[in-house]
């Protein structure tokens, strides 16, 4: 395996289950005040504790543009469907669409599926916030031959705090992904951590900012620890409609320069209105 190739697997292996949070929610479920209001979990890598409306469908759709470490570019577009399943459950289908020359030619191709479950634990502690679990499993439904999948099956663990100090909103992750196979295309064993900020800037206009990172991981498919930070504006076009834009820089590691731009959709009630809050 090309080492450019073996990069590039590893970061969307690494990345595919988390980018899928942001820090720019309000700091408390919106969908105690209305269902039909939106809870970005964009753009950030981190996620934030609270939960669409039972019965209620929201999708956060992206586009990232990656200059990666040897000067060759990619495409990657995550999606994330998520469902409520009560007041403190979630369901997340989570999929990447990539296109880079490593893969297929440069053709777009279909990743691998997440399906994961956000299950809220408790509000207001004095320690730990809002705070829940995202345990989720990672299929390998992405063609492996061509490199859209890693042709792993993953099982990972996020924790996530969230909390609210005056306007900014707090959002802290750190999770654990252990991975089958042999550690040629994606480590064995990978992690992740983010702390991640946001703001209200002027009416509809926010902020967020983010500091993230993976540590090292060890194998044929190994890679240096990663740090980076990540920054942009967002928008609430609607009560139910959000658009977010900005830019991810490395720190350290093989973490790519990157340009974002995405939306949050609240597509409301889901199933038969008895069963939505």
């Amino acid at each position: 395996m090309r080492p450019k190739y073996r990069v590039l697997t590893a970061l969307l292996a690494l990345t595919i289950g988390a980018r899928t949070g942001g820090a720019q929610n309000s700091g408390k479920d919106s969908t105690a005040r209305d269902p039909h209001a939106v809870q970005p979990e964009r753009p950030t890598i981190a996620t934030h504790a609270h939960t669409v409306a039972r019965g209620w469908m929201e999708l956060e759709e992206g586009g990232e543009w990656d200059k990666l470490p040897d000067g060759t570019h990619s495409f990657s577009a995550p999606t994330n469907l998520k469902t409520g399943l009560g007041s403190r459950t979630q369901l997340n289908l989570v999929f990447n669409l990539i296109r880079t020359q490593s893969v297929r030619g440069g053709n777009l191709s279909l990743g691998d599926l997440t399906i994961g479950v956000k299950y809220r634990i408790v509000d207001d502690d004095k320690l730990l916030g809002d705070f829940a679990i995202l345990p989720a499993v990672k299929l390998p439904t992405g063609q492996e031959s061509s490199g859209a999948g890693t042709g792993t099956t993953d099982f990972s663990l996020l924790l996530i705090s969230s909390r609210e100090l005056g306007p900014i909103s707090i959002d802290l992750n750190v999770g654990e992904t252990r991975r089958s196979g042999d550690g040629s295309r994606a480590p064995n064993a990978a992690g992740v951590w983010t702390a991640s900020f946001g703001f209200p800037v002027l009416g509809s206009v926010g902020w967020v900012a983010e500091l993230f990172g993976y540590p090292r991981t060890s194998g044929v498919a190994g890679m240096p620890a990663i740090a980076a930070v990540l920054t942009g504006p967002t928008f609430s076009a609607r009560q139910w409609l959000a658009f977010d834009a900005g830019v991810i820089a490395p720190i350290t590691g093989p973490q790519p320069r990157a340009a974002y731009a995405g939306f949050v959709w609240n597509l409301g009630c889901a199933l038969p209105r008895g069963w939505c809050r």
